[in-house]
């Protein structure tokens, strides 16, 4: 893996304690756009040279995939979410919690919100979650796929509201096409080599820094499935080369182990594996590493996600 530039600390999960959520939110600093910029996103600048030369190594990002598997004990996040769903957030889930760790750990290692266009690195300015959803609840019913942007210093609540409004904004009408749906109609209406030059000319626009097709799932900060609803243990998902998208996750079901606690009685405990597929050339492993761990931390005591963190710490220029 590349060696993470200098000048960006890693850092240990800081301390939070619950408190009361206040009003005081998170506002991005105001930075002129520079040539080079995207609309989505600012080129990075003072990272390291081998790091700037790992697009040009690796140009494709299946060049770039590694892949992990990790274990998340679950236990109270089970009982976080039961208690949720008391408080009158409706089938506030597993998901929901995860997007919500993945949000924080973003607010504190902004540089797993990068991704390479263009053969260059971007600091993306929004936090985009990406997710497929069924139309309606039946066996024939279409797949579609959504955006939901956040903001870093965002609670699981408000995740949990934005992600829940999209979704319903989509499902309100089962029989209605979202934007997604119409580009991909629109797409398939051409003929075969017709439709790989117009896919050409639109990978062209991206590489020079023009998104034309924004809205679709393959541009994003992250995008997450579970496997665990079709019963099945989790898979290493593929990223895409078209678009920007630098994470796939995929979790299983849950389920139980038992284990010694401190005081050498045995215990049973709840675990959710997950499998993680990431784009190497926004940042090293160790940083993955500590972002990621950071997520577990988050998922074990998911209280935490109820507040605001203390502080949003910023990519670097």
């Amino acid at each position: 893996m590349t060696e993470m530039e200098n000048n960006v600390a890693v850092q240990d999960a800081p301390a939070e304690t619950p408190a009361e959520v206040t009003e005081t939110r998170y506002v991005a600093p105001k930075r002129r756009r520079r040539w080079g910029d995207r609309k989505d996103g600012r080129r990075l600048r003072t990272i390291q040279p081998m790091t700037r030369l790992m697009p040009f190594i690796m140009p494709e990002r299946n060049d770039a995939l590694n892949y992990f598997t990790t274990s998340f004990d679950v236990t109270e996040a089970d009982k976080y979410c039961h208690k949720k769903n008391r408080e009158g957030y409706e089938n506030f889930n597993f998901m929901h919690l995860l997007n919500a760790a993945y949000v924080r750990a973003v607010s504190q290692y902004p540089a797993i919100n990068r991704y390479v266009s263009g053969q260059r690195i971007y600091a993306r300015k929004e936090i985009v979650l990406v997710m497929t959803i069924k139309k309606s609840m039946r066996l024939d019913a279409p797949d579609t796929s959504i955006q939901v942007k956040v903001q870093p210093d965002d609670t699981a609540a408000e995740i949990y509201e934005k992600f829940n409004a999209v979704v319903q904004a989509n499902q309100a009408d089962a029989e209605s096409k979202s934007g997604f749906d119409k580009i991909m109609d629109f797409f398939t209406k051409f003929p075969r080599f017709l439709l790989r030059f117009v896919v050409s000319v639109v990978k062209w626009f991206d590489y020079h820094g023009i998104c034309l097709l924004p809205d679709l799932p393959f541009y994003g900060s992250m995008i997450a499935t579970s496997m665990g609803s079709l019963g099945i243990p989790p898979i290493y998902h593929h990223i895409y080369n078209f678009g920007n998208l630098p994470v796939f996750l995929s979790f299983g079901k849950k389920y139980y182990k038992l284990e010694m606690d401190r005081n050498g009685e045995m215990v049973k405990r709840k675990y959710i594996d997950m499998k993680v597929v990431t784009d190497e050339r926004i940042c090293d492993g160790f940083y993955y590493a500590s972002a990621f761990k950071y997520i577990n931390k988050m998922i074990e005591h998911p209280e935490l996600l109820d507040v605001r963190p203390e502080t949003v710490v910023e990519d670097v220029d």
